[in-house]
């Protein structure tokens, strides 16, 4: 997978704008109970999927992007864990809750995608690179 030039038109860091933005919208909508304890945690988990390519994204050492990319899949999953606590807490229909859910399965694949690219390149510079 072969990164563009600039962020915003990297399709891994497209689809995990997009999750927080509807993670965002939805939670927007909750009562302020829900939104004070489930809902901050939700927003907060969903947003750092993006943040996480991104500030990896903007680093020199393909080690160092792979590993925010491994952050970014953990914040993933900590949002698919609230989109079910949301759903079974009856915040998210069973639509929005599937539809999320297939978009964070598509970035999951997507992501793991990005990631063996990456580990390619880290094994191509550890075999060309010269020894002592």
């Amino acid at each position: 997978m072969e990164e563009p030039k600039k962020l915003e038109d990297f399709e891994v860091f497209l689809l995990a704008q997009e999750i927080g933005e509807i993670v965002w919208h939805t939670v927007s909508k909750w009562p302020p109970f829900a939104k004070d304890t489930v809902g901050k945690q939700y927003v907060e988990a969903a947003d750092s999927i993006a943040a996480n390519i991104a500030e990896g994204y903007g680093r020199f050492h393909f080690r160092e992007r792979r590993t925010f990319c491994f952050y970014s899949r953990g914040s993933l999953l900590e949002t698919k864990a609230w989109t079910i606590k949301a759903q079974q807490r009856k915040l998210l229909t069973t639509g929005d809750c599937t539809n999320l859910m297939e978009k964070m399965s598509r970035y999951h694949y997507k992501l793991n995608s990005y990631i063996q690219s990456l580990s390619r390149h880290i094994q191509t510079a550890a075999t060309n690179s010269p020894t002592k």
